[in-house]
């Protein structure tokens, strides 16, 4: 099943897909002794019984009562996760420019404010600078994971979208710490060491607003049979960008939704996005060239199975106000 979030006459809504061009507004075709959802958390909260309900009022529904895709505002599938686990430099492509790397996924929070929907303008500041899309397979989790283990870490998913982890580079070099980390030394507890590190956290840079773009649809687990292999593709301003696949992932789906439970209990509605698909083709450029400055938009992602999102891009000529007391 297809499912999204979408405001229509002014009511936000949650729908199921009927073929490619109209939606079921499941809300109004909840059965009368049933408590209705509020929001796609709380449907998918439901696990398979809502799944059931759903299914029963698309059997029921008639040509009238089916509302046109080209009608509604969309939104994130899910529009208020309780977090978004990016993953980092987790493509097979980026392994040849790591200096040093760590032995297991690395990943970071980006906050819910950040998301924008399908056919959403999105509005990016001048002073942010440097900014490109980065093409990911998002995984929504269907039901609590903590301390999951890899073998059937695949049933806690609920279903599968495409998200866009928009990312500043010139914010993550102008937050780039480098300095002399403090520890306990190991010979003598009593003792600091320094350690020369570099360091940048990723409030700015990963989750400024409107720098994760997710949907159109969240597509249900069961209608996508492996999601290790999946082709992926990108395009900025009418350009290919990025033609890859999920498979050159370096950390397939349910080692990340593992590795991550072992630190952070994942929960209903909750998001990871697995790692930039970026393999340019031959003769093209990469995404690294897509500057939202110079390129403007659109940005249009399509993950096999899952649809495509499209979103044209604003730059806003502004600079950053004046944030300090003196």
């Amino acid at each position: 099943m297809k499912l999204a979030s979408f405001v229509h006459g002014g009511r936000q809504r949650i729908g199921a897909a009927v073929g490619e061009t109209s939606l079921l507004d499941l809300q109004s075709h909840w059965p009368a002794d049933r408590r209705v959802p509020l929001s796609m958390i709380e449907f998918i909260e439901l696990g398979e019984e809502g799944l059931q309900l759903a299914a029963n009022a698309l059997t029921r529904a008639r040509n009238a009562e089916l509302i046109p895709v080209d009608e509604v505002d969309w939104l994130p599938p899910v529009v208020r996760p309780g977090k978004i686990c990016g993953i980092a430099m987790n493509n097979s492509a980026s392994n040849a420019r790591k200096i040093a790397a760590p032995d297991h996924p690395a990943f970071f929070i980006k906050p819910s404010s950040c998301l924008a929907g399908h056919r959403q303008p999105l509005a990016m500041r001048s002073y942010y600078g440097s900014m490109h899309p980065e093409p990911e397979l998002a995984v929504i989790i269907g039901r609590t994971a903590r301390d999951a283990d890899a073998t059937d870490a695949l049933a806690h998913v609920y279903g599968y979208s495409i998200f866009n982890d928009i990312t500043g580079n010139h914010m993550r070099s102008e937050d780039m710490f480098h300095y002399y980390a403090l520890y306990g030394s190991k010979d003598d507890p009593d003792k600091l060491e320094r350690r020369e590190q570099h360091l940048s956290y990723a409030g700015r840079y990963k989750g400024a607003d409107n720098f994760g773009v997710l949907g159109p649809w969240l597509v249900t687990a069961d209608e996508i049979g492996n999601p290790d292999d999946l082709g992926v593709s990108c395009s900025v301003a009418g350009e290919i960008v990025a033609e890859d696949s999920t498979r050159y992932y370096n950390y397939k789906v349910a080692e990340l939704i593992s590795f991550i439970s072992q630190f952070h209990t994942l929960n209903a509605g909750d998001i990871i996005s697995c790692g930039t698909a970026f393999k340019p083709s031959e003769h093209r450029k990469s995404i690294h060239h897509a500057n939202f400055l110079i390129t403007g938009g659109p940005v249009e992602i399509t993950i096999e199975n899952l649809g495509t999102q499209y979103n044209p891009v604003i730059v806003e000529n502004r600079e950053i106000g004046q944030w300090k007391l003196s």
